[in-house]
């Protein structure tokens, strides 16, 4: 008795996969680097807080705001190209038979085999099949602009209250170690579990992370260590 086999993908989590792990990283790095840099400068507590819940504020809407908008501008080149795919068929589904055998044939399939499987897919979804063959817009990368802006937003919130939460819980003169470092560590966790929900190395996916947030870490700090002055 034979058994279906079924297969273990991971394509359908691309579109949350990619918004959320973006929101977060840029949650952590952007606010743990803003809240150094203004911790830096000499400002106070309080200064430190505030901007640190600004950070999260604005980048959560920013992110939601700059994910719909490219999103949508994807779906609206999807849509017009399936608009005008679905108009060809219906003028000329002859040279549209042609279109998707010759796909088939360049794919390695003789001519015929080709033609019979041009015909089946065509009976059975036309549209979804050049769709899927000529445009390359399949249902795991589709695009979904409300999909993106609440995930980026969400996963942008999630990530800025870790800096946020610390540097208010913690000893201000203990702040920029503490901050930096538990940052840190939840880039490393994030980049690690973003990589193994992608199939990809965990070691490799944390490091990567890391070291961009180091940078930008590095980099708000000694600014604001140069400017020394309260904000």
């Amino acid at each position: 008795m034979s058994r279906l086999h079924h297969e273990s993908h991971r394509m359908h989590r691309i579109n949350w996969l990619r918004a959320a792990v973006l929101g977060a990283n840029d949650g952590i790095i952007s606010t743990a680097s803003l809240i150094l840099g203004v911790a830096a400068s000499n400002a106070s507590h309080h200064s430190v807080i505030v901007a640190g819940l600004a950070a999260l504020i604005a980048g959560a809407m920013s992110m939601a705001a700059g994910e719909y908008v490219s999103v949508q501008a994807q779906a609206d080149i999807e849509q017009a190209d399936l608009a005008r795919e679905r108009l060809e068929l219906e003028e000329d589904p002859a040279a549209e038979h042609k279109e998707l055998t010759a796909i088939y044939i360049s794919r390695g399939l003789k001519h015929d085999l080709a033609s019979q499987v041009a015909s089946q897919l065509t009976a059975h979804d036309a549209l979804a099949a050049h769709a899927r063959e000529e445009l390359g817009i399949t249902e795991f990368g589709t695009a979904r602009p409300l999909q993106a802006a609440w995930t980026s937003a969400v996963s942008f919130a999630g990530g800025a209250l870790l800096p946020l939460i610390v540097a208010a819980l913690i000893p201000f003169q203990l702040v920029q170690q503490i901050v930096a470092a538990s940052s840190l560590l939840g880039l490393v966790i994030l980049g690690s579990l973003a990589s193994r929900a992608g199939g990809a190395s965990m070691l490799k996916g944390g490091l990567r992370v890391a070291f961009w947030g180091v940078a930008a870490m590095a980099v708000t700090s000694l600014i604001g260590w140069a400017f020394g002055t309260a904000v």
